[in-house]
């Protein structure tokens, strides 16, 4: 595929001038699980293809579209195509194609998957994209619009991370909004999180004998003893007060039902403020676990809000509502490694995400729309 040719596909060509709620319809009808994102980029593509205002990449199933009007200041809008995978209960809700509650398209609440995380955001980017150059009034800021592939699995397959190695410079920008569900509030900057395995060793024995032996579970017992007694913090980062969480997520010890288990390994994430490196995320759980076998096996750096830079600050006030903390780790942190502040705003309730009954209200897309129109037209 050439740069300047638009994929063929059998999917019905996107109406990006449609209403935002009937929109997020459309692109939620295209099942775009982890791994299955090519028919919804190929629509994406096509669609954005057609305005011809816009400079246009495309790496695997991640799209880099950009206005050059020569403005000061350049914004990115950013969302992942991808949803995790589809309810298994039979007559979910949150499934694909999309259903209207009113039985009415565009009226009241849309169910399926990806209805808040997060093909929503992705409808008002396309939205927005479709529109901004109607009227023959050009927007007041340059907008770099990223749609990106393999968000919700694991970070080495990210789509957003590829993007950044392939086409760095084509990311550089002063503010980014990353099209999260927030329920319409700005959330500013993201937690970090970190995996650890926390190990015992016993020996093992008969269970009708089990003097003979060492039982390593039972010695796990101070560790959860220690992480359940533990307070976790409050830190306050340029404004914002961030809640941390220290939590055992999964223990797996024995062999047999009568063998005394000789290990046991305790599965721990620490969600931790952005005030932190991973590196003192970990000093912190290696201090509060002295004495046990620790070992760090995974870890993201979180995001400061960045909330005073003039574009951000500009934002939140257009958006009227008092800015929150993201409490869990969202592709903001990856802007924040790139020297650009970023927040969340999107549609949708974040708490619905990846349920059976996966849903959003039409309005709130528009709403969300309006705000991100008025705010760009400065």
């Amino acid at each position: 595929m050439t740069a300047e040719t638009a994929p063929e596909s059998s999917t019905l060509p996107l109406d990006l001038r449609q209403d935002v709620a009937l929109l997020t319809a459309a692109i939620m009808d295209i099942n775009s699980v982890s791994g299955n994102e090519t028919e919804l980029a190929d629509a994406v593509e096509a669609a954005l293809r057609t305005i011809p205002e816009l400079n246009i990449v495309r790496d695997g199933d991640a799209i880099i579209a950009r206005t050059e009007l020569g403005n000061p200041e350049r914004v990115i809008l950013a969302g992942h195509l991808d949803t995790v995978p589809l309810p298994l209960a039979e007559g979910s809700l949150g499934t694909v194609p999309s259903s209207w509650e009113s039985g009415v398209p565009g009226e009241g609440v849309l169910y399926g998957r990806g209805a808040t995380d997060m093909k929503g955001g992705v409808a008002v980017q396309l939205a927005l994209a479709g529109t901004m150059f109607d009227g023959g009034t050009a927007p007041k800021r340059d907008v770099t619009f990223v749609f990106y592939d393999h968000e919700e699995v694991e970070a080495v397959k990210s789509g957003l991370g590829r993007l950044v190695r392939n086409h760095g410079g084509l990311l550089d920008g002063d503010f980014a909004i990353l099209l999260e569900p927030t329920d319409g509030t700005v959330e500013g900057g993201c937690n970090g999180t970190s995996r650890f395995e926390a190990t015992t060793v016993g020996e093992a024995a008969h269970s009708a004998r089990a003097w003979m032996g060492s039982n390593a579970i039972h010695a796990a017992a101070p560790i959860l003893a220690r992480l359940a007694a533990y307070q976790p913090l409050t830190v306050n980062v340029d404004g914002l007060d961030y809640r941390e969480s220290l939590n055992a997520v999964r223990i797996n010890g024995g062999t047999a039902g009568n063998v005394i288990p000789d290990r046991c390994v305790v599965e721990i994430n620490y969600r931790f403020a952005p005030d932190k490196t991973p590196d003192q995320a970990e000093a912190v759980v290696r201090e509060l676990l002295d004495g046990f076998d620790v070992v760090r096996t995974d870890a993201a750096a979180g995001a400061r809000p960045g909330l005073q830079h003039p574009a951000a600050a500009s934002f939140v006030a257009a958006v009227g509502a008092e800015p929150k903390p993201k409490y869990g780790w969202t592709d903001v942190a990856r802007f924040s490694e790139l020297g650009i502040p970023a927040v969340n705003f999107g549609p949708g309730d974040a708490l619905l995400a990846h349920k059976d009954n996966e849903h959003v209200h039409a309005d709130a897309i528009r709403k969300c729309l309006q705000a991100l129109q008025d705010w760009l037209a400065g």
